[in-house]
């Protein structure tokens, strides 16, 4: 199809029109519009950046600031000379700690804890959200959820304290119960094959009520007309668990995994340390608790700051590889 204006040239109206050519801008003008850009945000939005600031303040005064010591990981400390003033020692502390022979059993048993803590503690929430959402009783509701959403409050000093005394060979509630049924006194924490169950399970117990809370409030986010549109079309509860609430809270569940994975390395000093003593000291003995002995009960802060950095290096690894792996799979992740 073209025009047949007199004196005109012959264009084709199905063909692209060619816009106006613009005038090329330089680098100034560029950064000149982002300026006046951001200028305009900053007065259109001002609420919600005095809203960041603190949160913003913190995370540099009290994290980022404090990376700079790291780098006492590649110097012999002297506290004297202070963290910028020591010696240069390049990455000795780091091929010490390689060389180490607790250097296997160490990444073994964290590991091993860490993964056994995933696999135990990712599953068993969305079990019981789904369950608690399908409820409708609201009283036998309600109390299995304050039930199991206690645990979460208590101190995990008191936690270990409860497990010591439940798990006694002498006075336990546990071989009480054995004893009942002819089973001799078993010292769970003095038998190192024991040591991770006790930790995982206490964790499970403690932890699960809080972390069905979230995904309650995927479940609540998904839109009802699935549900009823399922039921239209006969499909009964488990298959609108399947097709309907499992698909929704799934991004929820590919961010909370994401984030258990990567810290995989960052398993919980406390909770180990307290339930560590030297019978299960084989299995017990992690990174973390490594590191607490030899940074503050040895002095050798220079190791131990590079046995934490090359915690973190691996935990991030972890969690960029777990985050595309995701990603892949699901379509969902922490970020694009």
């Amino acid at each position: 199809m073209t025009t047949t204006q007199p004196g005109a040239p012959l264009v084709r109206l199905d063909e692209p029109i060619d816009p106006a050519p613009q005038p090329k801008r330089g680098r100034g003008h560029v950064k000149r519009d982002r300026w006046t850009e951001a200028k305009r945000s900053w007065r259109r939005h001002w609420q919600l950046y005095l809203l960041i600031i603190l949160p913003v303040a913190y995370f540099v005064i009290f994290k980022y600031i404090p990376i700079s010591n790291a780098v006492i990981a590649f110097k012999s400390f002297n506290v004297l000379e202070g963290p910028w003033g020591s010696p240069w020692v390049g990455f000795k502390n780091f091929e010490l700690f390689f060389s180490n022979p607790m250097f296997g059993t160490l990444l073994k048993n964290t590991f091993t804890l860490a993964f056994y803590l995933v696999l135990a503690s990712f599953p068993l929430p969305i079990l019981l959200a789904i369950g608690l959402n399908e409820i409708r009783q609201g009283i036998f509701k309600k109390s299995v959820q304050l039930i199991t959403y206690a645990p979460y409050f208590i101190s995990t000093v008191v936690v270990v304290s409860m497990t010591i005394l439940i798990l006694s060979p002498r006075i336990g509630l546990m071989n009480d119960a054995l004893g009942l049924i002819g089973v001799p006194a078993v010292d769970f924490l003095g038998d190192e094959d024991y040591f991770r169950h006790i930790y995982v399970w206490s964790d499970v117990w403690q932890t699960t009520g809080y972390s069905a809370v979230i995904y309650l409030a995927a479940l609540a986010g998904i839109d009802p007309a699935l549900h009823e549109s399922a039921k239209m079309d006969g499909a009964s509860r488990l298959q609108r668990i399947w097709h309907v609430d499992l698909p929704g809270i799934m991004p929820t569940a590919v961010v909370i995994l994401v984030l258990g994975v990567g810290n995989l390395m960052a398993i919980g000093f406390e909770k180990v340390y307290l339930l560590q003593n030297p019978l299960n000291l084989a299995q017990s003995e992690i990174i973390a608790t490594y590191v607490y002995k030899t940074g503050l009960l040895n002095a050798d802060f220079s190791m131990a700051t590079a046995v934490g950095l090359f915690n973190s290096v691996v935990n991030l690894a972890l969690l960029l590889l777990v985050n595309f792996v995701a990603k892949r799979i699901t379509g969902n992740g922490l970020w694009g």
